[in-house]
């Protein structure tokens, strides 16, 4: 029969062996709180509810970051943190660190300064999307983005001043910082505030009220931001040390191309084609026959419904854009949608109607509906720049470009068209000669807006004409040889007395339009440089 070990002598038990023992009774959560009362937490742990307020937002208020910009060393643990808590992709940054510089050469200044979104007051990028995909909570101000809701239009990324909102390829969609919202909730401190080993940033309560009050035009939150009247930033910079008037980012200077946005340029360019192939063909019914205004009805249907299709490429989640109606009420985006699927029912219906007798008599109703519709439309996509309140996109500068490629695309491509086809040489060659002369009347304007800029730092063109010269030294000399050849393939296609010569020289003057148009286009997006806080010095 086994014998049971004998019991150990009470006497002979240490301290060490009532502790083990006692640990081995202890849940987890007993010696997570045996650990605090010792202070042998790690030292992160003193951030988890000390930077925060400690009530919720009051009705008027609302969270924001705010920064001390005396505590702020560059170390980018926030960057690190933020990148790691929220699962970011290598590229993808929500929180970014700048540089600021200015003074003299006896006082010299420098500044870093951390930065992310600053779930502003009245925020671009909620207003500018078509599908509602951002909201703006109510309680605590936060501007999340709905994820499932994007379409990847990456139109709040145009309208946003600070460039926060972030594409991904990879998901089709924009994302952006949410000030850690499900922290917050918890009662813990975002993970950038957590981060920081020097407490430059926290979270505070604001009135929005005060907000308003303070974003007043010219105002600005730091040197080189964007003007705070806009979008009503609610994040708080704040520093003993007083900001010299010539403070400004380190990569002021900098110059580089932004994105060229290929499918929007086609997209631009054959929509307002079509637009003005409707105009002309409206003005057509007066004076030529309907075989002219057929043709060039049907060459505008084409065009309109390839430029639509073409504009999906710029979707990341196309499937579902049919809930544009969803941002009528402020996005210009949703409205150009509407605008441009009415003009495409319409559009359809006057080139059947152009092609079946029986429909015949509404020929003349529904091109002209759809000529009124098609210039419209043009003005939707005018005012989706003008409303990013970028100089270069002002209206003073889109308008005509916009306008000018409407009317010499209808009439140079409407030209070609009616040589290649022999359908009217009268209509022709008055169409040629419209294209002609709106030709030389943009190149002149563009070429007198450009000089201006270059002369002129305080122009709103000056900074996109400095890209011109630095950085696409040959688009001047290449859209003034695209001038000549257009103009000298025009003439040639006018004067001409024999037929195939005339249809070449009406083809070259038409493709090399549109070349001088698709250049004008690509440097509309690409020397138009996006806003953003200040960022650190230009590699």
């Amino acid at each position: 029969m086994t014998m049971a070990p004998p019991s150990p002598d009470p006497s002979s038990r240490t301290l060490i062996d009532d502790l083990l023992a006692e640990q081995q009774r202890l849940t987890p959560v007993e010696r997570f709180a045996r650990k605090h009362d010792r202070g042998a937490l790690p030292a992160q742990a003193r951030y988890y509810r000390d930077l925060i307020p400690e009530a919720k937002p009051k009705p008027g208020q609302q969270y924001a970051f705010a920064v001390d910009l005396d505590a702020c060393t560059g170390c980018k643990a926030c960057v690190s943190a933020c990148h790691s808590l929220n699962g970011l992709e290598a590229e993808e940054i929500w929180r970014e660190v700048g540089f600021i510089h200015g003074g003299t050469a006896e006082n010299p200044y420098q500044q870093t300064v951390t930065t992310a979104c600053h779930h502003c007051v009245e925020p671009g990028c909620l207003e500018g999307c078509p599908v509602m995909a951002y909201d703006k909570d109510a309680e605590t101000g936060i501007v999340r983005h709905l994820d499932d809701q994007c379409i990847g239009c990456q139109y709040c990324v145009l309208k946003c001043p600070y460039d926060v909102p972030k594409y991904s390829e990879r998901l089709g969609i924009v994302r952006k910082c949410d000030m850690c919202v499900g922290r917050l909730s918890a009662g813990e401190a975002p993970a950038c505030v957590q981060s920081c080993p020097h407490e430059a940033i926290t979270i505070t309560l604001v009135e929005r009220n005060e907000v308003l009050a303070a974003s007043q035009p010219g105002t600005h939150m730091l040197p080189g931001a964007f003007d705070s009247s806009y979008t009503k930033p609610t994040t708080r910079f704040t520093s003993a040390r007083p900001v010299p008037e010539n403070a400004q980012p380190a990569d002021n200077a900098g110059l580089k191309l932004d994105h060229a946005h290929w499918p929007l340029i086609g997209m631009l360019l054959l929509t307002q084609m079509s637009a003005g192939l409707f105009a002309l063909a409206c003005f057509g019914c007066l004076e030529w026959s309907p075989a002219i205004v057929r043709t060039l009805a049907t060459v505008a249907c084409l065009a309109l419904h390839a430029g639509l299709g073409v504009s999906v490429l710029h979707l990341g989640r196309p499937l579902g854009a049919w809930r544009f109606f969803l941002g009528l009420r402020t996005s210009w985006m949703s409205r150009e949608i509407l605008a441009f699927g009415l003009f495409s029912v319409v559009a359809s219906g006057a080139a059947a109607a152009c092609w079946v007798p029986p429909l015949g008599f509404l020929a003349t109703p529904l091109i002209a509906t759809s000529a009124v519709l098609g210039l419209a439309a043009v003005f939707t996509s005018v005012m989706i720049y003008v409303d990013t309140r970028r100089s270069f996109w002002g209206l003073k500068f889109t308008a005509p470009k916009f306008y000018g490629s409407t009317f010499l695309l209808g009439a140079t491509v409407g030209a070609a068209v009616l040589a290649i086809t022999a359908s009217g040489t009268t209509a022709a060659l008055q169409l040629a000669v419209t294209a002609i002369l709106i030709r030389i009347g943009l190149f002149a304007w563009r070429s007198r807006t450009l000089a201006a800029a270059e002369g002129d730092p305080a122009h709103p063109a000056c900074h996109s004409m400095r890209i011109i010269r630095q950085l696409l030294p040959w688009v001047p000399a290449a859209d003034f040889a695209l001038l000549v050849l257009s103009l000298l393939a025009g003439l040639a296609a006018i004067g001409s007395h024999h037929p195939i010569f005339g249809i070449l020289a009406a083809a070259f003057a038409m493709i090399s339009t549109l070349a001088a148009q698709v250049l004008e286009r690509f440097t509309f997006f690409t020397t138009c440089p996006a806003p953003h806080m200040p960022r650190g010095v230009p590699a």
